[in-house]
């Protein structure tokens, strides 16, 4: 007898009234019902669709993220994020080095972002954020926002629950975290010059293998939820 695969299950079901029957679900199958992208019982799948796990759509091309990267940040990112398309709202090869166009292409956007930051030195690093990143005169964001590393091996950092100083921004630079004179995350307005230092806010490591960083690319993607 042929070995039963393993993502298969067979449920037998009978009744006294009912005539029996044999019922395979598949593990996938499985998770597409669970999925907190479906509100209603989901409709059979497609031949070609693969039996991994999903990774976020992207309707443009990355320069920086590829699928390990996807796969990572998508797993610690509010479940509804990979229901919908992100979109690349800021990319420095396509719009160019410019904290005034990151702020204004991101004007009249109501959905958290992902800011994702290359270096110099290769390292990719950045920060899902709760709100859009704009000019303001007081911290804001929410403790959703949180950091993230590839540095060499993916590490994430979340709200410590110590402050609340998510994000700031001015004409001059953007700042992500902060507390005791240092920002988790900063770029100047030409999105040249960086810096990275721990914080309380979530009690992170620097981002970068150097407190102080070039920046060779920032892409920065809409995470509708």
């Amino acid at each position: 007898m042929r070995k039963r695969q393993e993502h298969i299950t067979v449920h037998y079901f009978a009744r006294t009234y009912v005539e029996p029957h044999v019922e395979i679900v598949t593990v996938k199958d499985s998770k597409r019902s669970m999925s907190p992208c479906n509100s209603v019982e989901s409709e059979p799948e497609s031949e070609y669709q693969e039996t991994e796990d999903a990774l976020p759509v992207l309707e443009h091309e990355s320069q920086l993220l590829d699928d390990y990267h996807l796969q990572k940040l998508a797993a610690h990112m509010p479940p509804k994020s990979q229901c919908y398309p992100w979109q690349l709202v800021y990319s420095t090869a396509i719009h160019g080095t410019s904290l005034r166009t990151l702020y204004r292409n991101m004007a009249g956007l109501d959905s958290p972002v992902l800011l994702v930051i290359k270096d110099m030195h290769k390292k990719i690093f950045g920060a899902f954020c709760s709100d859009p990143l704009r000019v303001s005169k007081y911290f804001y964001g929410t403790g959703e926002t949180f950091l993230f590393t590839f540095s060499p091996d993916f590490q994430h950092y979340r709200w410590s629950g110590e402050n609340s100083y998510f994000m700031s921004g001015n004409w001059e630079s953007l700042q992500i975290g902060g507390g005791g004179g240092c920002f988790a995350l900063w770029l100047d307005a030409d999105l040249y010059h960086g810096a990275s230092f721990s914080c309380p806010t979530f009690h992170n490591a620097p981002l970068s293998t150097h407190e102080d960083f070039t920046v060779l690319d920032v892409e920065v993607w809409t995470v509708p939820i």
